[in-house]
């Protein structure tokens, strides 16, 4: 249990620290996006053909899949969009309205009732981006890039639940990143005309990052959470979750000090948005301890 806790740990991380990642590579959030699908499905594909994990599905399923990855990859070029736009803390600070977007999505896509204390605890943290904002007109762009990054976030786990009933997360996050990369092959071209690159080919330097964030950040963490996985439930792995943003401004603050850059707004519309944080771990741990005593 010790050592599953420390994986997946290590994987929240891992995952905060694909911001910084994000801002050490100089290519447009576009082709940062792309390159770095590419190097992950090469390489995802290649240990599940040779370990023998990969799962045959049919053309339909494919499809449906598929479909969820263009969700993902679109979150990831608004993320990154956001970090380049604004800053690294400023994009992990609306990342962390996904919850006031999961509260009116997952009821309306599993078609059950909104619940009153999620939608509450998500305009709590709607109110810290807002202070931020108001506050920091310079990083309306970048904050647009992170509301946007921050729906689709709340999206793609929400189909994934369903999908993960059928396939194994293997196989399903391989066939998303796949489709995922497909459909920004063919986006790109039209997002480079809006957003236009300084540059389309990577530095030496752009390479070790990108090698980094697709080797490490993407395919061992994933692999560390489905390790971490086998011994802690997923309601704990949640929970730690909600710490990547936590982990992420942190070391914006130590790589780039950009602590230097708020002034004391930046850190009350934080203190709001970690509030909710803190009130929904302490809500689902409240509620999954009632559960197991029932």
């Amino acid at each position: 249990m010790k050592k599953a806790l420390v994986q997946l740990h290590v994987a929240v991380f891992l995952a905060g620290f694909t911001a910084i990642l994000g801002k050490l590579i100089g290519l447009n959030e576009g082709l940062l996006v792309w390159y770095r699908l590419l190097i992950t499905v090469v390489s995802l594909g290649l240990i599940l053909f040779f370990r023998k994990q990969l799962q045959r599905i049919s053309i339909k399923d494919t499809l449906t899949i598929a479909s969820v990855g263009v969700i993902v990859a679109i979150h990831w070029v608004t993320f990154y969009g956001s970090i380049k736009y604004a800053t690294v803390s400023v994009a992990l600070v609306c990342f962390s309205a996904s919850g006031f977007f999961t509260a009116f999505f997952d009821p309306l896509i599993s078609k059950r009732k909104i619940n009153l204390s999620e939608v509450l605890l998500g305009l709590l943290a709607i109110v810290g981006i807002y202070i931020i904002f108001d506050f920091h007109p310079q990083y309306k762009v970048g904050i647009i890039f992170g509301i946007l990054s921050s729906v689709g976030s709340s999206l793609f786990p929400i189909f994934n639940k369903k999908l993960l009933l059928r396939f194994s997360p293997a196989t399903l996050t391989f066939y998303e990143l796949s489709g995922g990369f497909l459909a920004l092959s063919l986006l790109v071209p039209f997002y480079l005309m809006k957003f236009p690159a300084s540059y389309l080919l990577p530095t030496v330097l752009d390479w070790v990052w990108l090698f980094v964030l697709a080797w490490v950040c993407t395919v061992f963490c994933f692999d560390l959470q489905l390790n971490a996985l086998k011994k802690i439930s997923a309601f704990t792995a949640n929970l730690t979750y909600n710490l990547e943003p936590v982990y992420g401004i942190i070391l914006g603050f130590i790589f780039f000090k950009e602590n230097k850059l708020f002034n004391g707004h930046f850190y009350i519309g934080v203190g709001l948005i970690l509030l909710a944080v803190i009130l929904q771990m302490w809500r689902l741990w409240y509620l999954n301890r009632r559960i197991v005593a029932a």
